[in-house]
């Protein structure tokens, strides 16, 4: 039974509100159904908070309500305490309540005639559609309150901004987005949502909200997992590459299974073949793929890199967010058909880029064909070879010998049980059941890139950071092993093996 009085709203609420209804109904009443947060999320989650809190020495002179968000009224006394001190320049996380809605201001700056400006803090490289909601809601509540606002805006990050290794320029690192005009120009809208919203939470069941594109746009929600636990297991949202229109389509046509879509329903040509694999209980297989695995030049090179991107730049002469390559697995085919296995890993708290060059090249050398998985490598080399005139010529010719393998499953097999995707954890666990990620401590590309960062934090201690690498290590390897064992795998479906 749902209590007479109903939760508040607060801005976060209100985003997942506008994003779903059911989500927000779920996070104030069945919050137990979310899954929690992934390693990569959690680490976006921490991203934003230090951003966050470097913002703030953009705006000398101010205090931080230290209140959590479970002593709000708290936050409040701090809040107001703050504001009537003339002292205080700007406050951080000020704390307000309005219409029944509660907010966390990230800076609000005081203006010398009594304004203030309000300061929504992002890390993020521009301004989002789904901050102007954000950035509005908190406009009404300041404005109901009685405080003149004269600018409304978002800090995000400037990623032209180069560092140049000594302490971080503040008004270069960061950009101011102007959006007070925005947020006047929503309050009509803000109100009526709020209204509409507000209402929802009056209610003693969920809204019959379907699973659909929504749930990942702006962000995925946190109760996908409950909201698609009676789909079919292979459902058309598994259908790769599906439209919005589409699926909403065959939702009109109450139709949930593969199986089930009509024979005249529009697909493109993967989609057939998925429906056909599926309903069939069957792989597809194209004669051609056995010529493309078989067409290589030894040594046969499989080939996998992991990266970081930083917000905060790290290292002289880097940008936020810049792609810094800091890890390769090779697994190597001989002609004899030996295995062997090369690996470089930067241990060292230090831009790895050029001993990661160098490494890479003395292990490829001049010949062999190099497997990649999906286009990521090739988009790195090619930022290497930018940054890095003197070995351009070298990682360039490295291109012409690369062969996708993710391109090559994709264009010419499919098993049902990729349940629509042909990432590398999806295939490989399939194609070669003895190799599942599940049993590594490290399991995905963002875990990779949070574990090193880990790794190098001085805090971290000398046993966890043995601990780190050797996971490293183990999972970049994984990645190239299975790349052999797939194309073994695949090769067996002809009878043939090379």
């Amino acid at each position: 039974m749902i209590p007479q009085m109903t939760p508040m709203l607060s801005k976060s609420r209100f985003i997942a509100g506008l994003q779903c209804p059911l989500r927000l109904w779920y996070q104030c009443y069945n919050s137990e159904l979310a899954t929690k947060p992934s390693p990569g999320q959690q680490a976006l989650f921490d991203t934003g908070h230090e951003v966050g809190r470097l913002a703030t020495f953009l705006y000398t002179g101010g205090v931080r309500i230290e209140a959590d968000y479970l002593h709000h009224e708290e936050a409040e006394k701090s809040t107001l305490k703050a504001m009537n001190n003339k002292n205080v320049a700007a406050i951080y996380e000020a704390a307000f309540t309005y219409d029944r809605i509660r907010i966390r201001v990230d800076i609000l700056e005081r203006n010398g005639d009594e304004t203030w400006n309000l300061v929504e803090v992002k890390s993020s490289t521009s301004v989002k559609d789904v901050y102007k909601p954000d950035l509005g809601i908190q406009y009404y509540i300041l404005k109901g309150l009685g405080l003149e606002i004269t600018s409304a805006g978002i800090l995000h990050i400037n990623n032209a901004y180069v560092y140049d290794g000594n302490q971080i320029d503040l008004n270069q690192f960061f950009f101011f987005s102007d959006l007070t005009e925005e947020a006047v120009s929503r309050q009509e809208e803000i109100i009526s949502q709020i209204k509409k919203l507000q209402n929802i939470l009056s209610w003693e069941t969920p809204p019959d909200i379907r699973p659909s594109r929504h749930c990942m746009t702006p962000y995925k929600c946190e109760f996908w997992e409950h909201c698609t636990s009676d789909m079919p297991e292979f459902w058309v949202m598994d259908l790769s590459g599906i439209t919005k229109n589409k699926f909403d389509q065959l939702l009109e046509l109450d139709i949930e299974d593969i199986s089930e879509i009509p024979d005249d329903f529009p697909l493109s040509a993967l989609q057939e073949r998925i429906k056909k694999c599926v309903t069939n209980d069957q792989e597809f297989i194209a004669a051609e793929l056995e010529g493309e695995l078989l067409s290589v030049e030894h040594p046969v090179h499989f080939l996998d890199f992991e990266t970081f991107a930083s917000a905060i730049p790290r290292y002289p002469n880097t940008r936020p967010y810049q792609t810094m390559p800091f890890q390769w697995s090779d697994h190597i085919l001989l002609g004899n058909g030996d295995i062997q296995h090369d690996e470089y890993l930067c241990i060292e708290d230090k831009d790895p880029r050029e001993e990661f060059i160098e490494t890479l090249l003395n292990t490829l050398g001049q010949e062999g064909t190099i497997f990649i998985y999906t286009t990521y490598e090739r988009g790195i080399i090619n930022q290497l070879a930018e940054q890095f005139p003197g070995y351009q010529d070298q990682l360039l010719d490295l291109i012409d010998r690369f062969k996708d393998l993710h391109a090559l499953i994709k264009r010419h097999y499919y098993h049902p049980e990729f349940y629509g995707s042909f990432s590398l954890k999806s295939v490989l666990p399939v194609l070669v059941p003895s190799m599942n990620y599940g049993s590594l401590t490290i399991q995905e590309g963002n875990m990779a890139s949070t574990e090193y960062m880990r790794m190098l934090d001085p805090s971290t201690s000398p046993g966890e950071r043995a601990k780190i690498k050797d996971d490293l290590l183990t999972y970049c390897g994984y990645d190239t092993l299975g790349m052999v064992k797939i194309r073994d795998e695949l090769l067996k479906r002809f009878g043939e093996f090379s």
